[in-house]
């Protein structure tokens, strides 16, 4: 446990996160009972190996979530295979575990979810950082993230070599349209936020060009292109002329990612990323015969 403790960190995850989360999932798989037909067709001193396959090609994330399951089942022999991040083609195995019976197929179905889902976003993640090769545009994620998975779901943005955006409300501040509407306008909103939190990094959304010249003024770290072509984001880097760093977002597609990237914006904002994923499709078979 100490070692997957210390692995966990050096991931840049919670430990007592990640133990929290996964003892919520094993509990609600059992909801206060137990395995029915394992404990009725499995002995208690039965032993069995088996391997976390990939059954199709992907880039592999949560490995080490799918590890605090096994020890949390208490399977404490097992061997991860492969990197946090690593690519890899159909038929690989990424952990082999051995331990009893009744607790391997206590652990395989939530292991396999968190696996099959954190890979899924670093899977797609990566199309999206491969289809903006060339430019100095980086992909990074949202907050549409799945509610207590979101420092998983951003740690599988990064294994897909995106980037992060905030992880939470309190880390810094995103003026939206409806903050715009609610406090009477987007300078009215930026000098409430610059009085009240004077260090913290502030970005500002805009939806037009004439929105655009207005955030400038302020100077903000960062302003959000909604819903922009990329013949309005071009325009945007021109206008701004690099004194501020840009992101687009709204309307963006695998197919015009690199026509956005080409404008010369900083960044593209995908929610996809984590709310539309695909899971990628992963497997757990026992050797037979042990």
């Amino acid at each position: 446990m100490n070692q997957l403790r210390d692995n966990l960190k050096s991931l840049g995850l919670s430990p007592n996160h990640i133990f929290q989360i996964v003892k919520d999932a094993i509990g609600e798989d059992l909801a206060g009972g137990t395995d029915l037909t394992s404990t009725a067709t499995i002995s208690d001193s039965q032993v069995s190996t088996a391997d976390f396959t990939s059954r199709a090609a992907g880039v592999i994330s949560g490995l080490h979530v799918a590890a605090a399951v096994l020890e949390y089942c208490g399977v404490n022999h097992y061997e991860v295979l492969v990197d946090e991040g690593a690519k890899v083609l159909a038929g690989k195995v990424l952990i082999t575990a051995q331990g009893n019976t009744k607790k391997l197929l206590l652990a395989e179905r939530t292991a396999l979810n968190f696996l099959s889902h954190l890979s899924g976003i670093s899977t797609l993640t990566s199309q999206w950082v491969e289809a903006t090769t060339g430019t100095k545009c980086k992909v990074r994620d949202t907050r549409k993230t799945t509610p207590g998975l979101r420092q998983l779901e951003k740690f599988a943005t990064r294994m897909g070599g995106g980037v992060n955006h905030r992880l939470s409300l309190s880390e810094s501040a995103l003026i939206k349209d409806n903050h715009i509407v609610a406090a009477g306008g987007i300078t009215p909103a930026f000098n409430a936020i610059r009085k009240m939190y004077p260090d913290k990094f502030i970005e500002i959304e805009v939806d037009s060009i004439e929105q655009l010249q207005e955030a400038i003024s302020l100077k903000p770290d960062l302003i959000l292109l909604d819903n922009m072509s990329p013949e309005q984001c071009a325009q945007a880097v021109l206008i701004t002329g690099g004194s501020i760093k840009l992101e687009a977002s709204g309307g963006l597609t695998l197919s015009n990612a690199k026509n956005y990237a080409n404008t010369g914006v900083d960044y593209l904002a995908v929610g996809a990323l984590t709310h539309s994923a695909p899971a990628l499709d992963i497997g757990l078979d026992f050797r037979k015969g042990k």
